[in-house]
């Protein structure tokens, strides 16, 4: 039977195109946006009909709704909401940016989760919720919000070309929604295995009932397996469950999982029964959470890792020999200082700027670096290291990273973020892309009008190729957020793998020029 809902326009904008997901909460739909060129979205239609005579519960469903709104505006790890509005059957729906992933349930259904992988979804995901407790202003008011439905199949796992996987919590708000109509004690909020025994008994929450349905999912993650369980699937066993039954044990559920003391006692504390003996808000959480992601607690991650941290090559590639391609730049390094000076709309200050020339005929990638001069002569003999990260959502972004060592003056960063929804960032990366190099134009900040140094860096072929991807991928791609969220999320990755590649560049011999690519 052909689904009616199949062509229909909603809000003379969203034309339904198919429907991609149900459940207890509503239907959701992929969409195309017509005002904007068919850019896709997802409707979520909720299950419950507004009728005319309850223009409160309307009121309250737009207050929610700009609500989530206003959530994933702020957090990257929560789904945007961008509109949202009534259909012709009093029924209320909200419009979302459409993402590619898949549930988090589905995930553990096929298998537990190994440490890395848990370590960054939890952290991911204990973001977003830390984004909704600490508030939001609406009105002129900070307003905290709970989710109240804390289950995996409100996470949405999206796979990202270069940080592996990209966590997002769904639903913000919609559990109050769908039962707020009424007296407060006939209404269960949520879902049975995930609640809180305050949430059990209709209490007004806080964010420490999340932290108790954080510590259940958790568990499941971890041995595929849930901490508590009823005798049957009624408000009633659960009830009790929640309220008098001891949580099951790492040890008794996965004997043969080895787990760090701290990941047990974390979860194990998630699950008090008392509110006021569970971590009293998610930057506790967190904070266990991050001192187990560093290097020592956690292998190193390989290129098909599932966490979010970007993976380094294990044994990069060391050009010792000059290339063809090397040996025309180094011939013409000379008179490309010649002719080109300071460009007279950049500032004369510790800057670092990608910007084609022009020579032979040629157009040819540069990253222009503006620095004191006596910093540029402690690395006139160095290794050169350059690798890419992309991210893909919800603003397709590029961070260039170049690193100029020598052991006896250390690093010198030069990042670079490139928008690749731009012509100047498709230009520069298909131009690293085509050429396989770049040189480093290096500017004295007391006497800018000359250059100064030439530097050449290498591009390792497998990264040429990720280039030629992410440039393809981003002309697919809308934008679906405030580019920004792009940019600090790389440059959170990047401030980890900083200590990766200082070990790499300070396990090589520095004595003699070399050029590293990842």
């Amino acid at each position: 039977m052909s689904d009616p809902n199949i062509g229909r326009l909603l809000s003379k904008r969203y034309q339904l195109q198919e429907l991609i997901g149900t459940g207890a909460m509503g239907q959701v739909y992929r969409a195309k946006d017509t005002l904007l060129g068919g850019v896709p979205v997802a409707v979520k239609f909720l299950a419950l009909s507004i009728q005319n005579e309850k223009l409160r519960l309307q009121d309250r469903f737009e207050r929610e709704a700009k609500t989530c709104a206003l959530l994933g505006q702020k957090s990257i790890h929560i789904v945007r909401v961008m509109d949202y509005g009534v259909d012709d059957n009093n029924t209320p729906f909200y419009v979302m940016e459409y993402l590619q992933g898949q549930s988090l349930n589905n995930i553990i259904r096929k298998q537990r989760l190994p440490l890395p992988r848990f370590l960054s979804m939890a952290r991911q995901l204990s973001l977003g919720l830390q984004c909704a407790h600490d508030g939001i202003p609406v009105d002129g008011t900070i307003c905290p919000i709970i989710h109240r439905d804390v289950k995996p199949s409100n996470i949405l796992v999206i796979q990202d070309h270069s940080f592996g996987e990209l966590v997002k919590v769904l639903d913000f708000g919609i559990a109050k929604l769908l039962h707020s109509d009424g007296d407060q004690t006939k209404f269960y909020l949520g879902t049975l295995a995930y609640s809180s025994p305050e949430q059990m008994e209709g209490k007004e929450l806080d964010n420490r009932s999340d932290i108790y349905s954080l510590g259940v999912m958790m568990f499941e993650m971890l041995t595929g397996k849930m901490p508590l369980m009823a005798s049957t699937h009624s408000f009633g066993a659960w009830y009790k469950i929640h309220h008098y039954q001891k949580p099951r044990s790492f040890a008794e559920i996965a004997p043969g999982l080895e787990l760090p003391k701290e990941i047990e006692n974390l979860v194990m504390s998630c699950l008090a029964k008392i509110p006021r003996d569970r971590p009293q808000n998610i930057a506790e959480i967190l904070r266990v959470l991050a001192s187990l992601e560093k290097p020592e607690h956690t292998p190193m991650l390989k290129q098909d890792s599932h966490a979010l941290v970007p993976a380094i090559t294990v044994s990069p590639k060391l050009i010792e020999q000059k290339t063809k391609a090397d040996l025309h730049a180094s011939g013409s390094n000379d008179e490309i200082a010649r002719a080109i000076s300071w460009p007279e709309n950049k500032p004369i200050a510790d800057i670092v700027f990608p910007q084609p020339i022009h020579t032979n005929g040629e157009v040819l990638p540069a990253l222009w670096v503006m620095l004191p001069q006596e910093e540029i002569q402690k690395r006139l003999l160095c290794t050169r290291y350059n690798q890419f990260l992309f991210i893909s959502i919800p603003h397709p972004m590029l961070l260039w990273i170049t690193v100029i060592y020598n052991r006896k003056h250390g690093a010198k960063w030069l990042p670079y973020y490139l928008d690749l929804k731009t012509s100047l960032g498709q230009q520069i990366v298909r131009l690293l892309q085509h050429t396989g190099y770049y040189r480093l134009l290096f500017f004295g900040r007391e006497a800018p009008n000359h250059c100064t140094h030439i530097l050449f860096s290498s591009i390792a072929s497998a990264q040429r190729q990720r280039l030629q991807e992410w440039v393809a991928i981003s002309n697919t791609l809308m934008s679906s957020g405030d580019p920004q969220f792009s940019k600090r999320l790389l440059k959170s990755e990047y401030e980890k793998i900083k200590p990766q590649i200082l070990a790499k560049l300070e396990g090589i011999d520095t004595d003699s020029p070399h050029d590293l690519c990842s």
